[in-house]
């Protein structure tokens, strides 16, 4: 599928000078992305993000950044037999294993399902959010790939230079 709007990230505020780097999850890995691979995991919500961002205990501390987005090649993990021709389903998806697997085997079964996916020219994945008090409705958009231009161009929204400022 093709995606064109507004992403949004909530980040802790000592990283939010790179809000484009996918540093983070390139050094410690994610849910769907194995250690050495960049990743941005963005959601097309506010409040998602939000959740995403503070999911044990109380809120702390967060910068919110938007996005424009727009890519070519999106993977949807909502339509089920897209899902089925990658081996995966929404229980895998949903695995909160996922660190587990990554400790004993290297790499979590969903990251595994992310690197082939990037490998077969995917920009990012549509995922619904699997916070805590997270809806189907929730959906977060992990990419991959991005950059100022298309087929994968994500443009941070900061017309005044706020992040830029010292």
């Amino acid at each position: 599928m093709q995606f064109e709007g507004k992403l949004y990230r909530a980040l802790n505020p000592i990283y939010a000078r790179e809000p484009l780097s996918g540093r983070g999850a390139e050094l410690y890995g994610g849910r769907f992305n194995p250690k050495g691979m960049p990743a941005l995991y963005t959601s097309l919500s506010v409040l998602t993000a939000l959740r995403e961002a503070n999911q044990v205990g109380n809120l702390q501390p967060t910068t919110l950044v938007s996005y424009d987005g727009a890519f070519e090649r999106i993977f949807d993990s909502r339509a089920e037999n897209a899902l089925d021709a990658e081996g995966m389903d929404g229980t895998a998806l949903s695995d909160p294993t996922w660190r587990d697997q990554m400790k004993t085997t290297g790499e979590a079964r969903t990251q595994s399902f992310a690197r082939r996916l990037a490998a077969g020219g995917y920009h990012g994945l549509l995922v619904r959010s699997f916070a805590p008090g997270a809806t189907e409705h929730d959906l977060n958009l992990v990419l991959w790939k991005w950059g100022k231009h298309a087929p994968a161009r994500l443009i941070l929204i900061d017309d005044e230079d706020r992040l830029g400022r010292s």
